[in-house]
């Protein structure tokens, strides 16, 4: 008789504890989809067994930032096309944002019909985000019950009319019942008043081409409502995560706040890190977003940030949409998103790794375990005993070129087409199950809802690359490096 469901054989494990933090040439055991033991030549059989010679065994990349758009808007993308492409690019858990869906997420029935959604069709594990818009601040708690992860807030137009803008007074009362909730708010932290009086400024003149659309969101709109949105935290003591920053400025905002004890956090997203401005002119519609790519030295400055290790975790912020959307001449009614998650972790492995050195074990723990411990994820993202099973098994040494036909969304389209990576995922593993394996989906949808299971305070470790290991218990004898404890 099997002795575990799964044995993943002779692996190099990135994120157990050693010296140095390089990875462990060793065995993951498997039972009822989580990791019973982590050890050198395991003993005993398997019902499967993997053999990983030579490859990577990460934990499952934890996307905290993502738009499904179900439902309402599946045209757009959909929880079926949405996580086969996170699961392809070595994702095993996500977050979904709470507009573009319609309804969006802005009380208990709307979270209602998405979880039905996502039950019925999501491939890998799920959780959501509320909204935080003037008309339902005081419906927050419904969502908190539901198990929402906290609330999404706009400091400027989203761009879609059914989930307007927060002004101040509804940030700031927004952020008063979050912190009773125990929640964090998210921001989108860009001035409306500057970025739109310049984009009004330039239509009326005629000016709508591209380098217009970047001009009408400078980093000084970015700079400030960071900080008016830290201001606004501190005052009402909630707990504050800035999305998809774009500029070192606004990182370096965030860390100072940290410092003075404030529990807020950020996460800069994939395509920061590796296209600029120049790539809009180039790209066009494909490589638009909001806040906009920005000059080389924004870009170079956000990686200083990084290895300076105050920067909590990646994200895509994966925002697709129809490809009529993406056409026109006018390029600020062109849609602004970008489809990024299935190479989330590509970019990482390449321009981080290969490129620029950054360490695998502190590469694992922006794309994994901060997320985890930073929103309450149990059991998620580590590999230790008694955590779930989600692995992602990378070839550091295979090299691709991305092809759009490659690419699982519904619709097509990516900045990254064309772009050589270093570094392919081979399989990616859900509580124990396989799901992708050489680039095929090989399950079918087995993702299951996660709760947060406590309020998570901004205290990661990220410059030493291990968040979360002082809480940690492990053992040594010798070579052995199997683990006890309990998740987190």
């Amino acid at each position: 008789m099997a002795a575990y469901d799964l044995i993943v054989r002779s692996g190099n494990i990135v994120g157990v504890e050693s010296p140095g933090d390089d990875p462990v040439r060793a065995d993951v055991a498997v039972d009822d989809g989580r990791i019973v033991a982590v050890s050198h030549d395991l003993e005993g059989a398997a019902r499967e067994e993997i053999d990983a010679t030579g490859l990577h065994v990460l934990p499952g990349v934890i996307d905290a930032h993502v738009h499904f758009n179900e439902p309402g808007r599946t045209d757009w993308e959909g929880f079926a096309t949405g996580t086969r492409a996170l699961a392809a690019g070595g994702t095993t858990a996500y977050a979904e944002m709470p507009l573009n869906a319609y309804p969006p997420t802005l009380d208990a029935q709307s979270f209602d019909l998405k979880l039905a959604a996502a039950k019925a069709s999501s491939l890998i594990d799920y959780a959501f985000w509320g909204g935080l818009v003037p008309e339902n601040v005081e419906r927050l708690e419904e969502l908190a019950e539901r198990g929402v992860l906290g609330f999404k807030a706009f400091m400027s137009d989203s761009g879609i009319e059914d989930f307007e803008a927060a002004d101040d007074l509804v940030l700031y009362e927004g952020m008063q019942r979050a912190a009773e909730l125990g929640l964090p708010v998210l921001v989108h932290a860009e001035s409306d008043q500057i970025t739109g009086r310049l984009a009004r400024r330039a239509v009326a003149e005629g000016r709508t081409q591209v380098g217009d659309y970047l001009a009408s969101r400078p980093v000084v709109a970015e700079v400030e409502a960071i900080a008016r949105a830290i201001f606004l935290a501190e005052e009402t003591g909630c707990s504050l995560h800035v999305v998809h920053v774009s500029t070192g400025r606004g990182v370096a905002l965030v860390a100072a706040a940290r410092a003075r004890g404030a529990d807020i956090t950020c996460e800069i997203c994939t395509h920061y890190l590796v296209l600029t401005e120049d790539d809009v002119e180039e790209l066009g519609a494909a490589a638009k977003c909001a806040p906009p790519l920005r000059a080389r030295q924004d870009l170079e400055a956000l990686w200083q940030q990084v290895f300076a290790g105050n920067v909590e975790f990646v994200a895509s912020d994966h925002s697709p949409s129809p490809l009529e959307m993406k056409a026109g001449d006018d390029f600020f009614k062109v849609w602004g998103g970008i489809s990024g998650c299935q190479n989330m972790l590509n970019v990482m492995l390449d321009e981080g790794h290969h490129e620029r050195g950054f360490p695998i074990a502190r590469l694992a723990t922006l794309t994994s375990g901060n997320v985890a411990d930073r929103f309450g994820l149990r059991g998620k993202g580590r590999l230790q005993v008694g955590s779930d099973a989600d692995l992602t098994l990378v070839d550091l040494d295979s090299n691709f070129t991305l092809r759009a036909e490659d690419l699982f969304y519904r619709h097509k389209i990516s900045p990254f087409i064309g772009m050589p990576f270093r570094g392919s995922i081979v399989r990616t593993v859900v509580r124990g199950t396989t799901v992708v394996r050489d680039g095929r989906i090989v399950s079918e949808p087995v993702g299951r809802f996660i709760r947060p299971s406590r309020r998570a305070a901004a205290t990661l470790d990220v410059d030493a690359g291990q968040a979360g290991q002082a809480s940690q218990t492990s053992e040594r004898r010798g070579v052995d490096v199997q683990q006890t404890g309990e998740p987190n």
